[in-house]
């Protein structure tokens, strides 16, 4: 499947649309910016205040209405809104303001907008295919009239650290596919955001009058098993190579259905693969600031679900690649869950963690598996609120010189701590990481800028790779090269600041980069059929999408 650019799926409506139908077309629609010989061509006389406006004019309107805005929620809809409305505005606006508008239209902005999704529904964006439409999803996917190449999925039942929100939980596949296109150039019209909606089990939202999904339990037998099948069998017959990105679908279904379809499709969960290889990346980073060698770290990780497996595993991959046999790297490794530390012992654990139980005395607290495991680096990926207390920071303090706190769950309600109390905590020695964004702290006379562990970094690079090189399969090693190079990336002054990620702002170059290793793995792998250009990172480049307006 050639990777064009710039190419919407409706060229020929330039020359079919007119009037009030081309300006209601969020793909071709330039407000204001309508010259006035396009206007008097284009039945728009009339239809327009008379001043022609710049793209940059325009953004500057939009951003004096996005920071009038009280709250970050309102924020969030007046640019959905924009997005409906203009697309190109929409991208360019958020392209060149990335690091105000990221918080916003994602984490921790998303968490909001899904919990309040059917009481904020303003245009219906995706496709919602429910447990009524089996038998008839290739005929649905017919609807949507486009050349798609990456599709990112949800199932709503576990959004960020929220739980089940059903068919609210479409904000994300829709605020994912945004960062393909703003980080990673990926154009929007190949982009195909896609709710599996099974019913809900917060019977909050199924009593809600305004909850737009099926108002029932969630399925969980062989009839989801049926649906999500015929979803991938009907996806391949209309697009096929098309990347499918799970997202946020609950801790059994998420590995389950990875490893069913890994192997037979272009496929990866981001929760888990995503998450593994921004967290090793900031890792990698913050082995320059303690000085420790990566293969001789320690890790424990608060929480054993699909985030902290996910890196766990790729840590062990990572470790083995440093000349660690598999079980030297496994024990490098450890798990907190419910019930204390993930032990070979206990009768109560589920396959997923089995990999993980060691051979240790129990532990019934986080306290006690820390002082009992001496670990280098504490990750949070647990979802509850302040769970890295004061003593858990200055115990981890006491252990290691500088140690490394990444507390990753989302949104920044459910953080296991703040970036402030971290820095205070250690007395300013934490090497800090966390999922969603906090503001910078001046502590000692140091002013420390928290590194955000977002998988924007990520999943918009590899998609673009992936996409580009034509490869047919998503691969471990795949996220290891994307780690490791943006790891690369951060450079010295941003470790000085204690910054373990380079800055968002350049996203789209750190996007690029990682899209040329992922792509170079996939040719080296044998991967693809198609052959690797000269140029390949200045190739990619050519091919990405610029939010610039249609010549009409």
């Amino acid at each position: 499947m050639a990777f064009q650019v710039n190419k919407h799926v409706h060229p020929d409506f330039s020359s079919t649309l007119r009037g009030e139908a081309l300006l209601h077309d969020p793909a071709l629609n330039k407000g204001t910016a309508f010259t006035m010989e396009e206007r008097n061509r284009l039945g728009l006389r009339g239809m327009l205040p008379p001043q022609v406006q710049t793209i940059e004019q325009q953004e500057a309107r939009v951003l004096e209405n996005v920071r009038r805005k009280m709250n970050s929620l309102e924020k969030y809809i007046y640019m959905i809104g924009l997005q409906d409305r203009n697309e190109t505005l929409f991208y360019h606006v958020v392209m060149n303001n990335l690091e105000e508008m990221i918080p916003i239209l994602y984490t921790p902005t998303v968490g909001q907008a899904c919990q309040a999704f059917g009481h904020i529904f303003r245009r219906a964006r995706g496709m919602y295919i429910t447990l009524e439409d089996r038998y008839h999803v290739a005929e649905m996917l017919d609807n949507w009239n486009r050349d798609v190449r990456v599709i990112v999925m949800t199932d709503g039942e576990r959004i960020l650290g929220l739980g089940d929100l059903g068919a609210n939980g479409m904000g994300i596949p829709n605020g994912k596919l945004s960062l393909y296109t703003a980080c990673a150039g990926i154009d929007p019209a190949f982009c195909l955001p896609i709710t599996i909606d099974v019913g809900t089990n917060n019977a909050d939202l199924r009593n809600d009058p305004l909850y737009l999904g099926l108002h029932r339990e969630r399925e969980r037998g062989p009839e989801y098993n049926a649906l999500i099948n015929e979803v991938f069998q009907a996806v391949e017959a209309k697009y096929p190579g098309a990347l499918i990105q799970f997202e946020d679908f609950g801790t059994s279904n998420a590995f389950r259905l990875l490893e069913a379809y890994r192997d037979r499709a272009c496929t990866f969960n981001d929760d888990i693969q995503g998450t593994a290889a921004v967290t090793l990346g900031g890792v990698f980073s913050a082995t320059r600031i303690t000085g420790i060698p990566f293969r001789e770290q320690t890790f424990l990780f608060s929480g054993a679900g699909e985030a902290g497996i996910g890196i766990g595993e790729l840590l062990v991959s990572a470790l083995m690649a440093e000349g660690l046999s598999e079980d030297d790297a496994r024990h490098r490794c450890w798990f907190v869950d419910s019930h204390g530390l993930v032990v070979s012992s206990r009768d109560d654990l589920e396959a997923h963690k089995l990999a993980f139980a060691h051979d240790a005395p129990p532990q019934t607290s986080l306290r006690g598996s820390i002082e009992q495991v001496q670990p280098t680096a504490l990750i949070g990926v647990s979802g509850q609120t302040g769970i890295f207390t004061g003593r858990v920071i200055q115990l981890m303090s006491e252990i290691n010189d500088r140690p490394i706190i990444f507390p990753l769950s989302n949104p920044t309600a459910n953080s296991e701590c703040t970036a402030r109390d971290a820095y205070i905590w250690s007395n300013g020695r934490a090497v800090f990481a966390s999922g969603s964004p906090f503001d910078p702290v001046d502590f000692d006379g140091y002013h420390l800028v928290p590194g955000q562990a977002n998988n924007a970094y990520i999943f918009p690079g590899l998609g673009l790779g992936v996409m580009f090189s034509g490869a047919t399969r998503v691969t471990d090693k795949m996220f290891d090269v994307a780690a490791r190079t943006l790891a690369g990336l951060v450079t010295d002054d941003d470790l000085r600041m204690g910054r373990v990620f380079p800055a968002l702002s350049n996203i789209r170059t750190i996007s690029l980069k990682i899209a040329a290793a992922v792509a170079r793995e996939a040719y080296a792998s044998g991967l693809t059929t198609q052959s690797q250009p000269l140029d390949l990172e200045g190739e990619i480049a050519a091919r990405m999408y610029e939010p610039r307006y249609h010549d009409f």
